[in-house]
This record gives structure tokens, sequence and C-alpha cells, in this order.
């Protein structure tokens, strides 16, 4: 009987939790469409720009920015989330740029840092070949290959046959919806809400 009872609290928890965040996510799809309205040239350069809410050039941009931009417009701001972590937890996170501390202006457009990031403070989700696992305002990873990484958001719209949920992405033709959710090989998949 206890387990019983256990089991229903826990369940209530997991109910409330995800309930909770379903406005958010909702508004993070909306702010991730009102992104595809906008003409954006992909430009992967280094910018310096300001911080906190520092965004590169309007009409610049690659695929974190997309993600980047979507959470600022929800009120997170991902350039001094994921900073003030590097300060404190820099080692934690990829090595691969040959830096030796974190740099604000680059850091939270890189996708391995938001990987690693999500996987701090976010829930990761399952990868899967099973689209139903991919809700709206969930964020995915792929592997390009070569060492390239991609990142989107999974919209609140569907595919053309009803299977799948758009991405909201960037992958050289602005910030488009696109039925691509298993063209590459997943590599990351993460609900973040919010970090307190």
């Amino acid at each position: 009987m206890n387990k019983i009872i256990l089991s229903f609290f826990f369940l209530s928890i997991f109910l409330s939790t995800s309930i909770a965040q379903l406005p958010f996510k909702l508004d993070l799809c909306n702010a991730a469409d009102s992104l595809t309205k906008q003409v954006v040239i992909y430009d992967p350069s280094y910018y310096s720009i300001d911080y906190p809410n520092g965004d590169v050039p309007l009409g610049r941009g690659v695929c974190s920015d997309v993600v980047i931009r979507a959470y600022r417009l929800v009120g997170v701001d991902l350039q001094k989330e994921i900073h003030e972590d590097m300060k404190s937890h820099f080692k934690l996170y990829p090595q691969k740029w040959g830096l030796s501390k974190p740099d604000s202006n680059i850091d939270h457009r890189r996708v391995p840092n938001l990987m690693k990031y999500f996987t701090r403070f976010g829930i990761t989700k399952p990868i899967s070949l099973d689209s139903n696992d991919y809700q709206p305002g969930d964020i995915v990873c792929w592997d390009l290959g070569g060492g390239i990484t991609h990142i989107g958001i999974v919209s609140d719209k569907k595919s053309s046959d009803k299977k799948r949920y758009l991405i909201v992405h960037n992958i050289g033709s602005g910030q488009v919806y696109e039925d691509c959710l298993f063209r590459f090989r997943i590599i990351g998949h993460y609900e973040y809400v919010r970090h307190e």
C-alpha cells in the first residue's frame, strides 16, 4: 500500500511540474516563431558584443543564435547564465577552443557549451527515433559530421505528414521552420525551462 501511495505522490509531482512548464515551453515556441519572420544571413563571425543581453548584429547569426534569441524573448539570457557558470566551473565545459578563461562574446554561441549548460541545469531527455519523444519547446542538437554540431528548437507546428514537429533553426538559410528532426544524427535532447 505504501508503494502505491509513494508512486502516486511522485507521479503527481511529475505531472504538476510538467503542466507548470507547459506555458513556458509554448512561449518559447512563439518566440521561435517570431524569429522566422526576420531576415537573417548565416554569419559565424566572432563579434564583440554587450554583456549581459548582448547579441550579434541584427540580421546576422547562426544556429545557436536562434536558441539564444528565443530564450531571451522569454526572459532568459543564456549569454549571462552560461558566462556566470563558466566563471565558476570553466573546466567542466569543453576545452576545444584554446581558451584559458570564459569569453562572454562567444561561449554561449558554441553548441557544445549550450549542451553542457543544458545538461547541468535542464533535463536531459532520451535520444530516440520516435518522433513522439520530441515535444514543442525541446532543444535538439545534431552532429553534422566533420566535428560540426548544430542546434534547434522543436516547434509546435507539425510536418506535412503530421508525424513530426518542425524544427526552428538556422543551418544556412536563415531562421526557418524545417522538417529535419531525423536528418542528422541526434547527439543531445533537452528541456530547459528556467534556471533560478
